[in-house]
Formats: C-alpha cells, structure tokens, sequence
C-alpha cells in the first residue's frame, strides 16, 4: 500500500464510543505492534486457523479494518481503556464478506491482549459498541459466531442477550479443520 493510500485511511473519521470504563477509537500506528503481538499469542489465536504474522497483522488493519469503516462507517474498533493501558485489542461490528444462510449481516467481534481478559473488558465493550450499532448505525440485528469451544466468547455473546441460533460450517476454515463448525448467535434491536 502506498503512502499517499496509507495517509488517506488514517484520516478516515472513526466515531468515538465511550464505555464506563472503556474507549473504542479509530486506529493509531502506536497500536500496530501491540495488535501484532496479540496476534501472535497462541492463547488469543487459540480458536482461529493460525496466528498471525506482523506482516498479516498490519495489513488486517490497513486492508480490512480502516477501509471497512470508510466503506461502511461501522468497523473494529480499537479498545483503549483510560489510565490503564493506551490499546487492549479490537471490537467492532463489520460485514462478513463470505456466504452462509444469514449473510449478508452485521457481526459483533471482540479480540483482546490476554493480560485484559477476564476484566469484563469485552462485554462491555462489545455492549457499546451494539448500542453504536442499533442507535448510530439504525441496525435492526447483530449477529456473532465462534467455534463451540471457544467458551469465553460465547459467555460474552450470552452476556449480553444474544440468543443461540444453531450452527453452521464456517467456509472460510478448511473443510476438516476442528474449528470448521461455529455456533451462531442473534440480537434484535428493541
């Protein structure tokens, strides 16, 4: 990507969203090589195909993150809690660009450095951010999956009201891959 590209996404207006304890803000280059390092923390990646490399990291922010929030003005926000650490990790809302039975739709996602877990960190964060999404965004549903063993995200989907929708086979994992089956969770706007 070129500079002039680079530049053009920096610049790109991320809506604040403000938690009790909790930041969700557009993206700075100081977070790039903490996001880095928690993508390639096997204990963050545990339910995800492989870790990701810098290279791999770096480009899902510069190819993925900034331009879906330009495209679309919702997207993965990056998580700073105030007075305790500058970035923890992402949650956001974006648009899965694969096909499945409820695409197309709006998923919630949360991945955050392991020291931060356990805090209450991603529930809470991922409830400003749906509120962003059903308010802000006029978005009648959201939708989020994870493998069946990933237990701490399903406790945060359950956490926040999304109801169990069955399962489905994830197409973007190898067909035979332990993490190929996902549960799907749902949450209408009130």
């Amino acid at each position: 990507m070129s500079d002039a590209a680079r530049r053009r996404l920096a610049e790109v207006e991320v809506p604040e969203v403000r938690g009790h304890r909790v930041l969700l803000r557009g993206w700075r280059d100081a977070d790039l090589e903490p996001f880095a390092a928690l993508n390639a923390d096997p204990r963050v990646m545990e339910h995800y195909p492989t870790p990701l490399t810098r290279a791999e990291s770096d480009a899902m922010v510069w190819e993925r993150i900034l331009p879906e929030f330009a495209a679309q003005g919702v997207g993965l926000w990056a998580v700073e809690v105030p007075g305790v650490a500058p970035f923890i990790g992402f949650v956001g809302l974006q648009r899965p660009t694969f096909e499945a039975r409820f695409t197309p739709c709006v998923e919630i996602g949360w991945r955050l450095a392991f020291p931060y877990w356990g805090n209450g960190y991603a529930t809470e964060a991922a409830r400003a951010a749906m509120d962003f999404g059903f308010g802000e965004a006029g978005l009648n549903e959201i939708l989020s999956f994870t493998s069946p063993e990933n237990r701490r995200s399903v406790a945060v989907m359950e956490r926040l009201g999304m109801r169990y929708d069955g399962t489905f086979e994830h197409p973007r994992v190898p067909v035979g891959h332990r993490l190929r089956t996902h549960v799907l969770y749902r949450l209408e706007r009130e």
